[in-house]
């Protein structure tokens, strides 16, 4: 007859917050530029007409 196995209970590291704000701050400069980029194409093509 097999022996059960014990198993042993192993922790779970739980990330802070904090780790998120370089990745919160790189989407805010993307968005920013992105929005900056449509803004002056859009200007771009009202001073054509």
């Amino acid at each position: 007859m097999a022996k059960p196995e014990l198993h042993e209970k192993t922790e779970v590291k739980v990330e802070e917050s904090n780790s998120l704000r370089g990745t919160f701050t790189s989407v805010m400069f993307l968005g920013g530029f992105l929005v900056i980029t449509w803004i002056g194409v859009f200007i771009l093509f009202l001073s054509r007409f």
